[in-house]
């Protein structure tokens, strides 16, 4: 009887030191915070009142083990299931939060910014969004771990969450936990995302599917996803060919050709088709090209981009975009800008060979970064106690990851290229459709890259016909040009009507 008695007092001791020790743990983990406040948005002549949330999720693991506090703000036309279309919506960097798409596009205010001059100090303007989707859809943006008020907790850290893997794991996650939570389960669903956020959803694209959650549709702006596109590795051609169509375009932008054209898409595929029948030729036979055959392809190059033909021969036919920049207004004295080549700015070192420092990126941040900010914590009603980040760079020990599962060969990474996913995802539901929206002048993810991509990914003819691709004349934010906002939101809430039926 002893003995059971003292099994007994041992096991409730035990117990009672467990359930202590969990208590403890659990106090390690901040609580989540939802800040509720109504925006109201007039699209169309009609006004839409929005039930808002802006504040954080515990996210879980596959185990039920808190990971994270999940940041996000969420747009809602009414509490509770719904079968309204939901849109999980991010910017890219990696590493950046959401606020760009936010206040550029997605949400019920935007900032009106010069486009494309600078746009001067405050005060700021924050305007009714008329091209707002919120009238179509909701609208849940989302801040990855380290941007906004997005963070690790318990055990887990930030390299947990920082790489290509990691992160689409994260993103998903907390997609199927917010569809839980907030009895979204049966409503259609989208995920849009820019720049780097594309390279995100075509990895989100194909987990959610393998984890039994099919989307509805994807949207991609601004998009990349083969690093290669875009990294200028040595000795290799593909970055230099993409790129072309773009620097003919700004070119075309800027006035700087002799015979310009009066239709810019017609211009553009004339340097398409220039690029893939005489340009890639020439750079494929490299050392083998004569000095002849070297001049006639320089002097078409001038043709297209008003660079001289003796540049283009003395860089063997291959001009970097960090070089570009600086190299077509270098005798005005100006540079021109990565995400958005319409805008142009003073060039401090002319003699550079490569750009210091991006117009684009100078003329509107301030005006984002503080009108934001100010929406955030006066409309939305969020803690002034809490610090958002608009991105993760200063957080201690960032570096991205960017191994991914499928890119392995030869004992390493032998690519940087999450197109392999959605190709996967779009072959396991035929039903899936992707937007992808392409700015003309976008010198960030240039848009024939995006195309030369989906080219390579080898789909059935009707399957390839699930990607729908659509162009703007501005850059990477093309929302910040008036014409190009207006049509992405038609282009968008098109898309989204004929996918939801």
């Amino acid at each position: 009887m002893r003995k059971f008695n003292l099994f007994v007092l041992m096991l409730f001791l035990g117990v009672s030191i467990s359930f202590a020790q969990e208590k403890e743990t659990s106090k390690e983990i901040p609580e989540a915070q939802v800040f509720t406040s109504t925006q109201t948005v007039r699209i169309g002549g009609t006004t839409h009142s929005l039930k808002t949330r802006a504040g954080t999720m515990l996210l879980r693991d596959e185990n039920n083990k808190p990971i994270a506090l999940h940041g996000f703000t969420a747009y809602f036309k009414e509490d509770g299931p719904s079968k309204r279309p939901i849109i999980f919506s991010y910017n890219g960097g990696p590493g950046s939060s959401s606020y760009w798409l936010h206040m550029g596009v997605m949400g019920p205010k935007r900032i009106v910014v010069q486009d494309p001059g600078y746009t001067p100090a405050a005060p700021y303007e924050l305007v009714n969004n008329d091209f707002s989707i919120l009238d179509v859809a909701d609208v849940v943006m989302m801040d990855p771990i380290g941007t906004g008020l997005s963070m690790p907790v318990g055990e887990a850290e930030g390299k947990d969450f920082w790489g290509v893997d990691q992160d689409i794991r994260a993103i998903s996650l907390f997609i199927m936990q917010f569809l839980k939570e907030y009895d979204r389960l049966q409503s259609p669903k989208y995920i849009l995302g820019e720049s780097y956020g594309t390279m995100r959803n075509a990895g989100v694209m194909k987990y959610l599917l393998d984890k039994g959650y099919a989307l509805n549709g994807v949207v991609m702006v601004s998009s990349v996803f083969d690093i290669r596109s875009l990294a200028f590795p040595v000795q290799e051609s593909n970055s230099y060919l993409v790129h072309f169509p773009s620097y003919a375009a700004t070119a075309w932008y800027h006035d700087k050709l002799a015979n310009k054209t009066p239709d810019l898409e017609e211009f553009v595929d004339k340097a398409r088709k220039f690029t893939e029948e005489e340009y890639m030729p020439a750079l494929f036979k490299g050392g083998r090209l004569t000095d002849s055959e070297k001049g006639a392809i320089a002097s078409k190059m001038e043709q297209f981009t008003g660079i001289s033909s003796e540049i283009w021969q003395r860089n063997n036919l291959r001009m970097r975009a960090n070089e570009f920049f600086n190299e077509l207004l270098r005798d005005e004295g100006m540079t021109v800008g990565r995400l958005d080549s319409r805008f142009k700015g003073i060039n401090p070192m002319p003699q550079n060979q490569y750009s210091i420092t991006d117009p684009q990126s100078d003329a509107i941040s301030p005006a984002y970064t503080t009108g934001f900010l100010d929406y955030f914590h006066r409309d939305l009603g969020v803690s002034k106690d809490l610090t958002y980040k608009t991105s993760a760079y200063a957080s201690p020990g960032f570096k991205w990851d960017w191994s991914h599962k499928g890119n392995e060969g030869w004992g390493s990474m032998i690519s940087i290229n999450t197109a392999i996913d959605m190709a996967d995802a779009l072959n396991k539901d035929p039903n899936l459709k992707v937007l992808m929206m392409n700015g003309y002048y976008d010198l960030a993810t240039v848009f024939y890259g995006v195309e030369h991509t989906v080219d390579q990914m080898n789909l059935r003819p009707e399957i390839r016909d699930n990607i729908i691709m659509t162009y703007y004349e501005a850059g990477h934010m093309f929302y910040t040009h008036m014409p190009s906002l207006e049509k992405f939101k038609k282009d968008l809430a098109d898309f989204i009507k004929d996918t939801s039926k």
